[in-house]
């Protein structure tokens, strides 16, 4: 992907003291109907193993408030990703790049993409993407939950870093075969590929980080990130935020006064192949490792004094991709009665993000700079290479990726992937050759501040 060109905007909040930071925390339902799009409409829900929710924090305290927001969705897209952050900054009296909105990126979850959808409608196509009345519903119940947040924030005085090591989960799709040739094969589950179980993990990060905001020494959020992909099973009708959302529902019982957020950290090329053969039992048996890792990393918390929130944003324009089967002329191919629905659906995504592109809008890659410790969101589906550059960039500090950000690009890799002919590439990912160039310049000039 070559860069059409490159925007960088940064805005910085005023440093204040610690007494004048407060926090809001929230939590709200965004569980999706019997007969609702399931990863971006390659089947339908049926029922809900267990709910999904939208989960956050709005720090105020600088110019203006600063919000993050993990989703148990698998991905929001193009004008979906800016009708959250509009919906959120509203709610809490910010700016629509002030508000950090990260999938987790479940595969038994939904998929919004407006747009999309709105494309199969009017062409009465069989293929469905997301509800779009439902996603409204869901929208303005989120912003519900961050105005009534926002009435009862408390005090914060101390930030909380720490990390642990989670235990055999993580997993890159590369892997290495016999003949000393290279596989992408090894997905969320490795079935009975004994090559994939027995290969090395591969490029992972394997630290789970916390950051947490406390009132003293009364911890009132913790947000927890880790990068792999979040399934053990999936493709089943049953609506599940999988094992990330076991995880998390058992540390908040351990914190019942804390409010705790997982998010899933780059990891467009994680998996848990090499620990996951897809058996059933494996969900919970993931859960707890997950648990452990982020109980640990609870535990090895040190307290700092929170004397500053800062914000910074850089904007990014990447090329869509022009592949044979990516074209606007192919994709409109696709969008026809009598194709496969699921290509339908590729196909009205694929257009949504040319559409976007070509309107100008940007990607923003924002960063909250807590001093010590920065959390950076990055776009998309994007390869873990790209967080373990970003916290190379900062060796000095604690640096938080959360991936998952404006998912419209689909997969992201690195050029050494495309060299590789990385198999993953065939059909989620709407970008050209040549990211990583422009997207490692926009990590490094938002993640380190200009003297």
């Amino acid at each position: 992907m070559k860069l059409l060109f490159t925007l960088f905007a940064i805005t910085s909040t005023l440093t204040g003291t610690a007494a004048e930071f407060s926090i809001a925390t929230f939590t709200a339902d965004v569980t999706v109907p019997a007969g609702h799009g399931m990863m971006g409409g390659l089947w339908k829900s049926e029922s809900v193993e267990d709910p999904l929710f939208a989960k956050g924090v709005i720090i105020v305290g600088g110019e203006k408030p600063v919000a993050f927001v993990s989703v148990d969705w698998c991905e929001i897209r193009n004008d979906a990703y800016d009708r959250w952050r509009e919906e959120i900054a509203v709610a809490a009296g910010t700016t629509r790049e002030r508000v950090l909105v990260s999938s987790i990126h479940q595969h038994d979850a939904p998929i919004a993409d407006l747009s999309a959808q709105r494309l199969l409608e009017q062409r009465k196509l069989e293929g469905s993407i997301c509800d779009l009345e439902f996603h409204e519903i869901a929208v303005k119940r989120v912003g519900a939950a961050v105005n009534k947040a926002m009435q009862n924030r408390k005090p914060i005085t101390h930030l909380g870093v720490g990390k642990a090591k989670v235990k055999k989960i993580a997993s890159n799709r590369r892997y290495e075969l016999p003949d000393g040739k290279y596989s992408y094969g090894r997905g969320s589950s490795s079935g009975r590929n004994v090559l994939a179980r027995n290969a090395p993990e591969g490029t992972i990060d394997p630290w789970l980080r916390t950051l947490s905001f406390w009132n003293n020494d009364k911890p009132l959020a913790a947000l927890s990130g880790y990068a792999t992909h979040p399934m053990s099973y999936y493709r089943t009708g049953k609506v599940s935020a999988d094992f990330p959302g076991m995880a998390r529902a058992r540390r908040q019982k351990d914190t019942p006064g804390c409010l705790q957020v997982y998010f899933s950290g780059a990891s467009g090329n994680v998996t848990a192949g090499k620990y996951n053969d897809g058996a059933r039992t494996n969900r919970l048996t993931l859960a707890n490792k997950l648990y452990d890792g982020m109980k640990t990393a609870w535990e090895a918390t040190k307290r700092i004094p929170l004397e500053q929130v800062d914000f910074r944003n850089t904007e990014v324009f990447l090329e869509p991709r022009n592949h044979s089967n990516f074209t606007a002329e192919h994709l409109n191919k696709e969008l026809q009665p009598g194709v496969n629905h699921w290509k339908q659906c590729l196909a009205a995504m694929g257009m949504s993000w040319r559409k976007r592109v070509n309107s100008g809008q940007p990607i923003d890659m924002p960063v909250i700079d807590f001093g010590k410790a920065q959390l950076l969101l990055l776009p998309a589906e994007i390869y873990v290479e790209y967080q373990l550059a970003a916290q190379a960039m900062r060796p000095d500090s604690f640096v938080v990726v959360a991936g998952y950000g404006e998912s419209a690009p689909g997969y992201i890799p690195t050029e050494k992937n495309w060299k590789e002919k990385d198999s993953n590439l065939g059909d989620w990912c709407w970008v050209h050759p040549g990211a990583e160039k422009p997207l490692m310049d926009a990590v490094r000039r938002v993640l380190i501040p200009a003297p």
